[in-house]
């Protein structure tokens, strides 16, 4: 019992001296600051929503419109370029619909639903993936988003640019004092939503069946991405 008593005093003074050198003690003077970075680039990578809807009296002439529309919608995306692991399906719905009448529901039809995401890695084939998918038979087209192929390149640029702002802030901070730092003891790091820049209206319904005969305009923006950390230093 004694030495399982000495052992637990050993490892909670081992604990206590770790803490005190990882944390300055309260008499050691610190400076607390935060720091932003923000990388901005072009987008390189669209996502969008591409949908056909087929409605019938009878639940399977229903689903088999549309699956026959989305099938040819489909090739066309293909033909556009974009190869099958970048489209992936979000929607397979068949539903009945009613009329409503003197407060009665009176059955309609059924309404057949198809959505697929689709990722455009080449921008200048976006407006011709968005075009020959109308012309094919997509009757929706919305979620229009842009994107960066290499994220996590942009993000870590920004949060090294975040700490070298926040180490920068700390040596003003310390010299406005009359002090130095000594060194950085603590990081913290705010998460904050990059901010899309996003261009054209992201969400449109489809009135025609035919694409029209230019190509639909499509202006990407940039992407801002933002880091934010905290600082602490010890300063002397």
């Amino acid at each position: 019992m004694q030495r399982s008593i000495l052992i637990s005093m050993v490892l909670l003074g081992l604990a206590a001296e770790a803490r005190a050198q990882a944390e300055p003690s309260p008499a050691v003077p610190v400076v607390v600051v935060r720091g932003e970075g923000v990388v901005r680039m072009a987008p390189d990578r669209a996502l969008v929503r591409v949908g056909a809807e087929s409605r019938s009296r009878v639940p399977k002439e229903a689903q088999s419109a549309n699956a026959s529309a989305m099938a040819a919608v489909l090739q066309r995306i293909a033909a556009a370029g974009v190869p099958t692991d970048a489209v992936r399906t979000l929607v397979v719905s068949l539903q009945q619909e009613f009329d409503y009448s003197s407060g009665k529901q009176i059955p309609r039809g059924y309404l057949a639903r198809n959505i697929v995401e689709v990722r455009v890695d080449d921008l200048t084939r976006l407006g011709e993936v968005l075009d020959s998918s109308v012309a094919s038979g997509a009757t929706t087209i919305q979620g229009l988003s842009f994107d960066l192929k290499e994220r996590t390149k942009f993000e870590r640029e920004a949060l090294s640019r975040a700490v070298a702002d926040a180490t920068a802030r700390a040596d003003a901070a310390a010299s406005g004092a009359r002090r130095t730092v000594d060194r950085v003891i603590r990081i913290d790091e705010t998460i904050d939503t990059p901010v899309m820049r996003p261009t054209q209206s992201a969400a449109f319904r489809v009135a025609s069946d035919a694409a029209p005969a230019q190509a639909t305009p499509v202006t990407e923006g940039e992407i801002e991405i933002r880091a934010v950390v905290t600082v602490t230093a010890v300063i002397k």
